[in-house]
């Protein structure tokens, strides 16, 4: 057993996206190479609904899948395919943007917005799939009460349960643990995996080093085939993410991710004249 060790630190910063949702920014195009194939994690956790409620009004991906988990709150989604539905507490969607998809996502006011979205590249070859998307409620996700953790398998496999949730084109790990305070707990993964951990809240250790781990920080851990946390005095929540890097050119702008600058410029033209979606239901009309 070689424990992994911690080799990036990335700091999150707090930023607007969107009609002016304020969030913090963990990943973007500055951790994309270290990262690989996760290309921007942001964070949300707000009680005041003036934060969020202006939300994402419809707009563009290629390239990509997005993955929405909400540990609270609740955010209504509609898409170009026909798709409508809510993310609430504890469940999460899977977007598979592909050849092209517009979509909105809409915050509503709630007691606590708690959650994340992530963004995973697609390979060379699946970046012009058709696109499709999945809910997932929260009663759809194993969860294991352990000694020393709470573990939510949301997507991928651990100790021999699979999550509820699977990227289409990329194997995707994604655990929502709560760490219990003073305990020790470990995670098996394929050395050759890029795997990091964001802790939404409270602070630990890593094992063995005794590394502090803090809140609203991505910690990339490379080196090894286990990962291993101890909680803090008051525990901690965090979410750890793992998957097979894709080593491939990064050409991305905006909403939309490909491999070179002419797939770029292709894909923003065919916005400007109407041809960026593929896949439609029958009576959307696009702007």
């Amino acid at each position: 057993m070689y424990y992994r060790t911690v080799t990036d630190d990335v700091t999150g910063r707090r930023t607007t996206d969107g009609a002016g949702v304020r969030l913090v920014r963990v990943l973007g195009d500055p951790t994309v190479a270290r990262f690989d194939p996760f290309l921007m994690l942001d964070a949300f956790d707000s009680r005041d609904p003036q934060d969020y409620i202006r939300g994402f009004p419809l707009h563009p991906h290629r390239g990509i899948e997005t993955f929405t988990y909400l540990a609270a709150g609740r955010i209504d989604h509609k898409d170009s395919l026909g798709n409508a539905g809510s993310i609430r507490d504890g469940g999460c969607q899977w977007m598979t943007a592909g050849s092209g998809i517009l979509h909105e996502e809409m915050p509503r006011a709630s007691e606590r917005m708690l959650g994340l979205q992530l963004w995973v590249n697609l390979p060379r070859r699946d970046k012009m799939a058709p696109p499709q998307y999945r809910d997932i409620t929260a009663d759809q996700v194993p969860v294991l009460e352990e000694d020393a953790a709470r573990v939510a398998v949301v997507a991928g496999r651990y100790n021999e349960v699979d999550g509820a949730a699977r990227g289409a084109y990329v194997a995707v790990r994604f655990l929502d643990v709560t760490l219990r305070p003073g305990k020790t707990w470990s995670v098996a993964a394929p050395p050759e995996d890029t795997l990091f951990a964001y802790f939404m809240e409270g602070e630990a250790n890593l094992v063995p080093a005794g590394t502090p781990l803090l809140a609203r920080h991505a910690y990339l851990l490379g080196g090894g085939d286990t990962a291993a946390f101890t909680g803090g005095p008051e525990g901690a929540r965090l979410v750890l993410v793992s998957g097979a890097p894709l080593h491939e050119p990064v050409a991305w702008g905006g909403p939309i991710v490909m491999n070179t600058e002419a797939e770029l410029r292709q894909a923003y033209q065919e916005l400007e004249d109407g041809s960026f979606i593929r896949h439609a239901a029958p009576a959307l009309r696009l702007p």
